[in-house]
């Protein structure tokens, strides 16, 4: 007579060892990436609709929000390209999470500049809060470099 062990397990299907479940920090860097390139999008295709409903400071001035527009876009694709390259992410995390965070200064000086006045608080504090997430995926991703 045959016993099976108590301990015995079923070996994954093939699926689930081609296609492992995606880490933190790639999920983190494929939201951030889309967020970059999509607001990359909108500066460049309509500036007047971002300078309106995201950042009204200041007057109008459509050169210069395509200009942010091209900063945007370089960093969601540096995103998207650390995405398939363990290599990149280290490096990618830690400008973006210093760009984020200059940019949270940036908005604390003027937060009482905004047209109404709650969007400079709220762009505020969550450009600081995506500072944070960003500097905890950091951090994740160079423990996930380690050997």
């Amino acid at each position: 007579m045959h016993h099976v062990s108590a301990a015995y397990e079923q070996p994954a299907d093939t699926a689930t060892l081609r296609d492992p479940a995606p880490s933190t920090v790639t999920v983190g860097l494929i939201a951030f990436a889309v967020i970059q390139v999509g607001l990359a999008l909108l500066m460049a295709a309509s500036p007047h609709t971002f300078y309106t409903e995201v950042g009204p400071f200041g007057a109008f001035n459509p050169h210069y929000i395509r200009d942010v527009a091209s900063f945007y876009g370089a960093i969601g694709i540096g995103l998207v390209v650390a995405v398939s390259r363990r290599s990149w992410r280290v490096p990618v995390l830690a400008l973006t999470t210093i760009q984020y965070a200059l940019h949270s200064v940036n908005h604390l000086i003027d937060i009482g500049k905004a047209h109404p006045a709650w969007n400079g608080y709220f762009d505020f504090f969550s450009l600081a809060a995506a500072t944070l997430l960003l500097a905890w995926l950091w951090r994740a991703a160079a423990l996930e470099t380690r050997p």
